[in-house]
């Protein structure tokens, strides 16, 4: 039935999940349980609980590492969920956990699934030329494979690194999330399957691979190739730049690409004349 309560646990990370959290909150869905990393790894963790505290809630709150002990998926399943929202969780989600919800297990994703499935979006998109965008999909047993309940694709600009095109991809992300969210709160939950022949995918550590990242100071190649590989190795760690070796010494490369404001201004000058 259309606009039904549903019942739900939220788990994320990030400030992507405390955005999302609030729009789940704007929309009056208040999650019975928030799922969140181990400490150590969390990142908003303290945020999502505030937000929670703020709107008078106070879920239930399990660590990862709880969430393989029975009495964990016990507490969960008396719970009667419809949805589990997974935001930027840095864990895999299996089961018997994926069998909780009733009507399914939600993944916000920073791709335009099926490509790049997995990490470090935005490096992949630029590097391989693929399309970049956000999703919202089922989650299945494999990684991000899931059925599509809501898709944008993004542009990618030639100033774009993979740093300020994730941060355009974080935005995006929220939007798609609150259509998607509102067409299941409408009574419109239908989802489509992902096209296998399109579909790319990237492990954590295929962007350490020093083919990717290593700089051969003595190999030619075209200027363009070079720069996209710049761009996409350019994040907020440096520990996933681009380096090159000098004797015993390894150098990160990152870049800053700034449209010249004067440019278009010369052109349409010149092309009046």
């Amino acid at each position: 039935m259309a606009d039904e309560r549903l019942n739900l646990a939220f788990a994320g990370d990030r400030d992507v999940a405390v955005d999302v959290l609030t729009v789940l909150l704007e929309l009056g869905d208040r999650p019975a349980a928030l799922l969140l990393p181990d400490p150590g790894r969390a990142s908003h963790d303290a945020d999502l609980i505030a937000l929670c505290e703020s709107a008078r809630l106070s879920p239930a709150v399990f660590r990862a590492s709880q969430l393989k002990d029975q009495s964990t998926i016990d507490f969960l399943r008396g719970l009667r969920l419809d949805y589990i929202v997974s935001v930027h969780f840095p864990y895999i989600l299996r089961r018997p956990l994926l069998d909780l919800p009733g009507s399914g297990v939600l993944n916000l994703h920073p791709s335009y699934l099926p490509y790049n499935r997995g990490w470090h979006t935005p490096t992949w998109a630029i590097l391989d030329g693929t399309p970049a965008g956000a999703s919202l999909h089922f989650v299945d047993e494999s990684l991000d494979t899931g059925d599509v309940v809501c898709r944008r694709r993004i542009d990618i600009d030639p100033a774009d690194t993979a740093h300020t095109l994730y941060l355009r991809l974080k935005l995006l992300e929220v939007e798609v999330f609150r259509q998607g969210w509102q067409q299941i709160r409408s009574g419109c939950r239908t989802a489509t399957p992902q096209c296998r022949e399109q579909a790319t995918v990237h492990r954590r550590q295929s962007l350490f691979d020093p083919a990717v990242q290593r700089i051969d100071l003595d190999a030619v190649m075209p200027t363009s190739d070079l720069l996209r590989r710049l761009r996409a190795l350019t994040t907020n760690r440096l520990e996933e730049a681009a380096y090159f070796v000098n004797g015993d010494r390894k150098y990160r490369v990152q870049v800053t690409i700034t449209p010249d404001p004067t440019t278009e201004c010369e052109e349409n000058l010149s092309a009046l004349r």
